[in-house]
């Protein structure tokens, strides 16, 4: 099996040191990473992280291979060991069964699959993702991993308006919901949905239509609390689905799935948290919080 490439689609090389901005390695290093031997591409693995440090670079890839990035999903569901986290900042869905919560985790080809209580999440792990982080590899604690999707392999459709989607194609959990509504964020990165019932809050999004996010939301925000449909959050690596009760903004988030749709926080325009900018060359896909 060969060993992933430490790319991370920052081509740059650095004047002083001769290593490149987004991956450490020199240029020669770069040039024969396909013909060198598994032994020598690990030997520069190893190097590769003290170098960015001498860089002042904060985004790094792992060097694990399709296989090892979905082993590491599997193993994280199947242990509950951290929150797993889909959307942009102001607008997302966190994944993690609570102690107490009955846990399945199911591996189809290449995608994994997993339920909890009021929630379920479902990631497409192939040869288009990758595992970066943004801390510091030390081996002192756990890093946050962030799972990203090549640009160009991973759009996603984007609405800048409210929008009626029909009947959810692939729902991962069976409920009274019969259409699927596009919130309208107008984010390439990811998009907020709700899948309702024949509601109030069904007849308040279909007279939004059309409408801006920020224009309907005076509108739609207090149905959607009232009615706190299924909430469907989805990026270029899959989707988070969460139900329940949708708690006031000023109450603490629930143990389990749960989700967050912040104006003022959206209003950032960011995709992911201060301090992790990612390569353009990728979508976020997921991010991998460990435990505390």
């Amino acid at each position: 099996m060969r060993a992933a490439s430490p790319c991370t689609g920052i081509c740059k090389i650095d004047g002083t040191t001769g290593w490149c901005l987004g991956c450490g390695r020199s240029r020669l290093e770069m040039d024969d990473w396909r013909i060198r031997s598994k032994g020598w591409r690990q030997r520069i693995w190893k190097k590769i992280p003290q170098r960015l440090d001498d860089l002042g670079v904060t985004c790094r890839r792992f060097p694990w291979t399709t296989e090892e990035i979905r082993n590491f999903v599997l193993s994280s569901l199947s242990n509950r060991e951290g929150t797993w986290v889909m959307g942009i900042v102001g607008a997302l869905a966190g994944f993690k069964a609570g102690n107490c919560a009955p846990n399945r985790v199911d591996c189809i080809d290449e995608t994994v699959i997993s339920y909890t209580q009021n929630g379920a999440i479902r990631l497409l792990i192939n040869d288009n993702v990758r595992a970066l982080t943004f801390d510091t590899l030390n081996g002192n604690s756990s890093p946050r991993v962030v799972l990203a999707v090549k640009r160009d392999r991973g759009r996603l459709p984007m609405s800048t308006s409210v929008a009626d989607l029909g009947d959810d194609p692939n729902p991962l959990i069976q409920d009274n919901g019969q259409r699927l509504f596009d919130l309208g964020l107008g984010r390439k990165e990811a998009r907020f949905c709700v899948r309702v019932n024949k509601s109030t809050s069904e007849r308040i999004l279909n007279a939004c239509i059309g409408i801006t996010f920020s224009d309907a939301l005076p509108r739609i925000t207090r149905p959607l609390l009232d009615d706190s449909p299924t909430r469907v959050v989805e990026t270029a690596l899959g989707r988070i689905e969460v139900q329940g009760q949708i708690p006031p903004s000023n109450a603490s988030s629930p143990v389990g799935p749960h989700t967050h749709l912040s104006p003022n926080h959206l209003s950032s325009g960011r995709t992911l948290p201060i301090g992790m900018e990612l390569p353009r060359s990728y979508l976020p896909g997921a991010i991998f919080y460990p435990n505390k």
